[in-house]
Parts: C-alpha cells; structure tokens; sequence
C-alpha cells in the first residue's frame, strides 16, 4: 500500500531543498509525482501537455533528418521521451544542473524513467546548461538541430538570477552558436506570450513563434495556458 503522501527522494541544493514526491489522487487512484524546490512547486505529473508539446513544436519547426537534440532540463523528463518519440532524432543529449534529477532517472523512479535511460540514442549529462551555451563551441564540435530549453518559469521569472543573460539578444546570439544552419530554438515559459521577450528573440531568429498551449487543470477545474516560443533559423 503506497501511503497518499510518499517522499521519494530530498537533497539540500545549492538553489535549496530539492525534493521528489508521490502521492495517490483520492479520486483516481492515479501516481501523481511533484518536485519542490524550496518552497516552489517546479513541476508535476498531472501537467505534461506543455512540456510534451515544446518537444513537438520544436522538432516540427526542424527541416532535417538525422537530428541531434539538445534539451536544458531534465525535470520529470516528458519533454525528452517526446523528443524519442520522433523517429528522426539520432541523439539526444540533456543537460541538468541538479546530479539529483539525474539519479532519479537513473535509478527509474519516474514513470518514463525506463523509457528515457535504455534508449541507446540518450545522454545525460550533469552540468550547468547556461554556462555550456555561453561559451564558444570548439570548433570540431557537432553543432545541434534543435536546442529544447525547459527550465525556469519563465524569460522573466528565473529560478536563479544568473539565468537571466540568456534572454537578451547578446545570450541567444551566443546559443544560437551550438546550432546547425536552420537549427531550431524552443523555450517553455509558464507566462502568457511576452512582446519584449519576442522582439529579442525576432533579432537573433529569423522565423519566429509564440504559440499558446491550453489543458485541462483538474486542481481549478478550468483551463490553464503555458507558452511555447519558437526560433529558427533560415
């Protein structure tokens, strides 16, 4: 019997407590897993959709075959089993900052878990995604097809103040270095579609996207919306 509250793992971060749940809906029975980060609620299993969705969007903006799929986040992982399902992804790397998310995944304790770590096309990596974006690419590297970024909550409400650089036009300009010619950028934000943030990413990408994303929130009984931004280049 699994009790209605179940504490998977906690790990003391150097962003605070890290800490991976279970519990049982009374309703459903269903497994919901939740992250908390310090007092932030990060992510839950009951809202996939938008993070499914910033995998879909961004590949189908990819005008390739043979993809090499970078993804900023690793979080319960449904942006990466998504971005497996499209048959023209050969590799896929994630980068975490959190070796914690990392061994969740490992240790299969999330419900793609499996899915995620014996398909031969992954790779994990613990490392801070915004510094490896900052610097320059060596340059026998093999530049990616697509960079996935699900991190902080939105361009303008980041989980840690270092973050923010990246959404200037001098920070896209320096991650759009790690992609190939018509590589594609795809950002998830928990915020409406902000003009500010569109107008710098419009001068570093040629084509362009904010696309709204809309569930079902069974907590509200409404609808709720996340962002997927879009940018590629032509």
């Amino acid at each position: 019997m699994i009790a209605r509250f179940e504490e998977l793992d906690w790990q003391q971060t150097r962003m605070g407590e890290l800490m991976l749940r279970r519990r049982s809906d009374p309703a459903t029975g269903e497994m919901i897993y939740e992250v908390k980060l310090g007092d932030e609620y990060l992510m839950s299993s009951l809202f996939t959709v938008a993070e499914e969705e910033l995998a879909t969007l961004g590949l189908a903006a990819c005008a390739r075959d043979e993809l090499s799929v970078l993804v900023g986040g690793l979080g319960l992982g449904y942006t990466a089993v998504t971005a497996l399902d499209d048959p023209r992804v050969a590799r896929l790397e994630v980068i975490d900052a959190l070796p914690a998310v990392i061994g969740w995944h490992e240790r299969e304790l999330l419900p793609v878990s499996t899915r995620l770590v014996t398909d031969a096309r992954t790779t994990l990596t613990h490392d801070d995604f915004f510094a490896v974006v900052r610097r320059e690419p060596d340059a026998d590297a093999r530049r990616h097809d697509a960079i996935l970024l699900d991190v902080d909550h939105s361009p303008r409400h980041t989980l840690d103040p270092s973050h923010a650089d990246l959404y200037t036009e001098a920070g896209l300009t320096a991650l759009a270095r790690h992609l190939a010619d018509r590589g594609v950028f795809a950002l998830w934000s928990d915020d409406p579609p902000d003009d500010d943030f569109m107008k710098v990413l419009a001068a570093v990408f040629d084509d362009t996207r904010a696309h709204v994303v809309d569930f079902d929130n069974r907590l509200t009984g409404g609808i709720s919306s996340n962002t997927v931004y879009v940018g590629a280049r032509r």
